[in-house]
């Protein structure tokens, strides 16, 4: 799955534009490295999103099947990790 379709779907953002926006402007990083809007996630990917004063880390569980998921699920498909 794309990452800035895999962003939208566990609420990241609010929307994929806003992802898209993220990555074209190197906010995103998949594993320490810089990545396009098209790259495929997998499990155990580490997201680094660095914005305002300290960088936000999320461990990839699970890539979702369907086109949305509930805000109550999210924790099934994404951890919030601290940075090592």
């Amino acid at each position: 799955m794309r990452i800035d379709k895999f962003m939208n779907i566990t609420n990241i953002t609010k929307c994929r534009r806003i992802a898209q926006d993220m990555i074209a402007h190197n906010v995103v990083k998949i594993n320490g490295a810089t990545i396009k809007a098209s790259h495929n996630i997998k499990i155990g990917d580490i997201i680094e999103i660095a914005y305002l004063e300290q960088p936000k880390f999320f461990k990839v569980l699970k890539i979702p099947e369907k086109k949305s998921i509930p805000k109550a699920l999210k924790h099934e498909y994404i951890t919030p990790i601290s940075e090592s």
